[in-house]
């Protein structure tokens, strides 16, 4: 076998690989051979036909699955051989010869792993969030869980907003009905934007048993295009209207939330264990987001396409599997992949470069690293000594921990090289309650 290297565009190669022609038949004849011994041929007994016969019937399945182990296994052996880092799928194609006894050539087109160098991390600055629970976020805290206790209760006022009201509704547009303009017993809370501005204007005021025609504007862009930018007249009956109550925060309520007897001070403390532990780890991912920024900066990289395809192909099957898992039929919301190129970009220069910070640096996940971060997860438990036994108690479990500690590794590292900035966040923008 002889293969000549060839340098292309930017980080593309070419192979060009020859390989004896006697190689190739010597290996087609002993298939045959094999395959004569048991070949069922009309007008011979099993085994008995001759080898030209066989050939005819079998030569050229045979002769072409040769052809295709001989070109992997030749492309594996010169990419070996030259040391070349093959990046994503090779290209093979075979090369014409008029000589049919000349060797078989085959070229095989591939791009390959770019060369990866980190820079200088001396001047980065990265944004390290800061953050401390007080007993204001305790509260607001406290003030959601109670909020997902809401009951409602049936008044006898004009419905306001964070009522929840019940209708019947019927739309039409000229006079002319319209699918899904229609409905009975329809709940929903009012002034939470659950339907359009001018639906919701019109209800507001209105009481149970009170009935109301209600002019809408579709928007141009609305979802429905058989209404979008149309006028439609809504008559609208209001079957009920109920107030929100809200749970007093006492034993009772420290009881629906877990604690024993009811202890309200236990509870709170209970609730600000939590929250400091929810925020520690969204000041952390924080912070790591900015470090990797910071890596991309000093780490330019120019990306295989191949690999920038290979992850493109990867989200789109992720983002298939979730639809799935939503019960909706991926095929009714196909996916371009362009939507996914500069997600698959960011995350294929993370992973070259983060293997070559990690490898040039000898970083490795330590035990005790480990083993904070297993003890962090398990307080979210019930029997945290269960739930460490658990991971430890399996290598699969235990190696995804491992790449985490590997992660937070990275992070303290290359802390250690930039210029940190902290910045305090607000508590709302770091928990992703605004508005």
């Amino acid at each position: 076998m002889q293969a000549q290297l060839e340098v292309l565009e930017n980080l593309e190669r070419r192979l060009v690989i020859s390989v004896p022609r006697e190689e190739i038949s010597k290996q087609v004849d002993s298939r045959l051979k094999r395959v004569a011994k048991t070949a069922k041929i009309d007008g011979f007994r099993p085994g008995k036909a001759p080898l030209n016969i066989v050939a005819q019937n079998y030569g050229f399945r045979i002769q072409e699955e040769v052809l295709g182990e001989t070109v992997e296994r030749a492309f594996g052996e010169a990419v070996e051989e030259q040391k070349i880092a093959v990046a994503g799928y090779p290209r093979f194609e075979p090369k014409e010869s008029e000589n049919a006894d000349a060797d078989f050539q085959f070229t095989a087109t591939f791009e390959v792993y770019p060369e990866v160098k980190i820079g200088d991390f001396a001047g980065v600055e990265v944004e390290k969030a800061i953050f401390t629970v007080g007993d204001a976020e305790v509260d607001k805290t406290i003030d959601i869980l109670r909020s997902q206790r809401t009951r409602f209760e049936r008044v006898e006022r004009a419905a306001a907003d964070e009522d929840r009201v019940i209708i019947d509704f019927k739309g039409t547009i000229d006079g002319v009905a319209f699918a899904g303009g229609s409905s009975e017993n329809y709940a929903f809370m009012l002034g939470k934007g659950q339907m359009l501005p001018e639906f919701e204007e019109g209800i507001r005021g209105m009481k149970e048993g009170e009935t109301r025609t209600v002019t809408v504007n579709f928007p141009a862009d609305y979802h429905g295009k058989d209404v979008a930018g149309k006028t439609a007249q809504f008559e609208i009956t209001v079957k009920n209207v109920a107030g929100a109550l809200l749970p007093e925060v006492d034993a009772e309520f420290a009881k629906s939330l877990g604690i024993e007897g009811g202890d309200v001070a236990k509870m709170r403390e209970e609730v600000k264990a939590n929250l400091e532990r929810e925020v520690r780890q969204r000041l952390k991912s924080r912070t790591k987001e900015n470090v990797l920024n910071a890596l991309l900066q000093v780490a330019p990289i120019e990306l295989p396409k191949a690999l920038v395809g290979l992850e493109i192909g990867r989200l789109v099957e992720g983002a298939q599997s979730d639809l799935k898992a939503r019960g909706i039929d991926p095929k009714m919301m196909p996916f371009a992949p362009q939507i996914f190129e500069a997600q698959a970009k960011r995350r294929v220069h993370l992973g070259l470069a983060l293997a070559e910070l990690v490898e040039a640096n000898d970083l490795k996940a330590q035990p005790e690293q480990v083993k904070a971060i297993i003890e962090e997860m398990a307080q979210n438990y019930e029997n945290p000594v269960e739930v460490v036994a658990w991971y430890y108690a399996d290598k699969k479990r235990l190696a995804n921990v491992e790449s985490m500690a590997l992660e937070d590794g990275v992070v303290d590292f290359v802390l250690g090289k930039v210029k940190v900035v902290e910045k305090a966040i607000d508590f709302d923008e770091l928990m992703g309650q605004q508005g």
